[in-house]
């Protein structure tokens, strides 16, 4: 984290050799020149295991894993704590979806969640030295988009649509029951069909965002998007891919989970390859980039599966229930497979922001979700962060129920790139 020239060493004599600014990293203090850490003892940990943590205010930030040294914290223990996920390698409850369930989360109990706490931390530190501005980049915004179901009516089986039209009628729903007929006798674009819509905010505000496609093979419970067999479906991925960044989007048949056993692992894994490999088809290009399917991973076996199938690029570092920084970290960063105890290279790029988490979970209205959208971009921007946002292309329509998020999306952009 303090960038290149770094030189590390044991010797106490090359320590005190050296000039210029200084960490000292041990329990002696060995200079008055050197910036004293006291360390806390989970660095030097073989093993997995309940930490106790106590936090505290520290120049009106949260901290923990208090110490006696210069700064009053092991931040180098701290910020592994939070970046590596150690928690989640802890036994925990999952979620109704089969995920770690944020409220077993420090970041949530301790109610830090909102803020990438890391980068803030280094912030701080800049004010002792700027050799602590980690900021060397300049701050990026990312818009990012999962394809779930890239249309309501078109190209969707005979038979659903067939029964949607009596259900319609069935229910006296007459406003879906006209819209379903209008697009389908070309009238009207389907309601999901906003790509033309998101193409021109993207060349007027100049974003390169990244699209994740759901590749179904087969259809499920979770997985509703149009078979990837379907010539429509391949045009439309084709299209995107010709202009944007896209990666793939596994489905939820083949995620990983804590219950499986090897013979389960060994066929989902089966699965994905075969979702990226005729997405690579497709669009005739690597695929390197992935994000879960309803955000649904375990840790370590999930990344550690993606790496077997090449991905360099992992996007789901949040959470499916709530918005914040799951890793308390607005950066990309290289995952740590806490088990192995190795570095991996497999970068992993954290958001902050999803739509479906602030209308279906925390029931926020549209005006509420561009307030809490506006406060991410503010906090990511201050310290210099990657901004990451996830919309879905069936949530931002014309639709009455979904007008006032199209032009909520729509505003922010504009406030904020024009």
């Amino acid at each position: 984290m303090l960038g290149k020239g770094v030189l590390i060493t044991d010797s106490k004599e090359k320590f005190l050799q050296q000039q210029g600014f200084k960490i000292n990293y041990s329990n002696e203090r060995l200079s008055n020149d050197a910036l004293f850490i006291q360390p806390h003892v989970l660095l030097f940990e073989e093993n997995i295991q309940y930490q106790k943590i106590d936090c505290f205010e520290w120049n009106g930030v949260k901290v923990f894993f208090k110490t006696d040294g210069d700064i009053p914290f092991d931040i180098f223990a701290a910020a592994f704590y939070l970046i590596s996920r150690y928690e989640e390698y802890l036994p925990h409850e999952l979620d109704m979806y089969g995920r770690y369930n944020h409220a077993n989360s420090l970041a949530y109990k301790e109610n830090f969640l909102q803020l990438p706490l890391i980068n803030l931390w280094l912030k701080e530190l800049t004010k002792i030295n700027s050799v602590f501005n980690i900021q060397h980049s300049t701050f990026n915004f990312i818009p990012t988009y999962d394809i779930d179901i890239a249309y309501a009516y078109l190209h969707q089986p005979f038979f659903k649509n067939l029964f949607g039209f009596y259900s319609d009628l069935f229910k006296f729903n007459f406003e879906k029951f006209t819209e379903r007929s209008n697009v389908y006798s070309g009238w009207k674009k389907d309601p999901y069909d906003t790509y033309d819509w998101l193409d021109a905010l993207h060349q007027q505000y100049h974003l390169q965002p990244i699209y994740f496609f759901l590749c179904i093979i087969e259809r499920g419970e979770y997985d509703k998007n149009i078979l990837i067999r379907s010539k429509a479906i391949q045009k439309l991925y084709q299209s995107i891919a010709d202009k944007y960044s896209v990666g793939i989007h596994p489905s939820w048949k083949s995620a990983v989970q804590m219950t499986d056993d090897r013979e389960q692992m060994t066929e989902k894994k089966s699965l994905i390859k075969s979702e990226i490999g005729v997405l690579k088809e497709i669009i005739q290009q690597d695929i390197v980039s992935s994000r879960q399917h309803y955000l649904r991973f375990t840790l370590p076996d999930t990344y550690r599966q993606l790496i077997a199938l090449g991905m360099k690029h992992e996007y789901s570092m949040g959470y499916g229930s709530i918005n914040g920084f799951r890793a308390s970290y607005a950066l990309p960063f290289y995952w740590f497979d806490l088990q192995k105890n190795k570095t991996t290279e497999l970068m992993v790029h954290p958001f902050c922001y999803m739509e479906a988490n602030s209308f279906f979970e925390q029931k926020y209205s549209a005006e509420q979700a561009r307030e809490e959208l506006q406060h991410y971009h503010d906090i990511v921007k201050s310290v210099n962060g990657e901004l990451i946002t996830i919309f879905h292309n069936h949530f931002i329509t014309e639709q009455p129920q979904w007008i006032e998020w199209r032009n909520m999306y729509a505003d922010f952009l504009e406030k904020n790139y024009s």
